[in-house]
């Protein structure tokens, strides 16, 4: 297993990953000690975040090595069709998976997404419009969806908030 680290607008993000792609993208508190001989995908995985960050990438093209159950990687792939600057609902990535009945399921499979931001977890909101549950705070869920303009009036919480966009 290998690791390398991205300081982001939104905190640390610690990349691990394998010889045959990038295993996690999560964000951190504090951040251990790289690996040496970082693999190419790896380093391409911190280009392609300073890129996205900067607002030069809207998509990426990884090598990834996801770790699931066949049920989580159905759900995985259906998040990596979600395009940028876009929301869908739990319901709507269950109905096209076509098991509509299975949206808790999927909301499951959801917060189970160890390639944090590559595969776009953070663009799936509740079927109210609401922002749901998100493993890197709300407050993250939200930043990321603003970046991408996929939330344009600023609700009334945030107006409170003290954070920087």
């Amino acid at each position: 297993m290998y690791r390398t680290y991205y300081q982001s607008e939104i905190g640390f993000v610690e990349i691990e990953g394998t010889e045959a792609g990038v295993s996690a993208v999560k964000l951190v508190d504090q951040i251990a000690p790289a690996s040496g001989n970082i693999p190419a995908h790896l380093q391409e995985c911190v280009e392609q975040l300073d890129q996205y960050f900067r607002g030069e990438r809207n998509e990426f093209n990884l090598k990834l090595d996801l770790e699931g159950t066949v049920f989580q990687k159905d759900v995985w792939q259906q998040l990596l069709t979600i395009p940028y600057g876009k929301t869908v609902s739990y319901r709507d990535i269950a109905l096209a998976m076509g098991k509509e009945k299975a949206v808790r399921a999927v909301g499951h499979a959801n917060g189970q997404n160890k390639i944090w931001i590559i595969v776009p977890c953070h663009r799936v909101i509740g079927s109210n419009g609401k922002l749901t549950g998100y493993a890197g705070g709300l407050w993250r869920k939200e930043w990321l969806l603003r970046h991408e303009k996929a939330l344009i009036a600023p609700p009334k919480a945030l107006e409170q908030t003290s954070f920087a966009l």
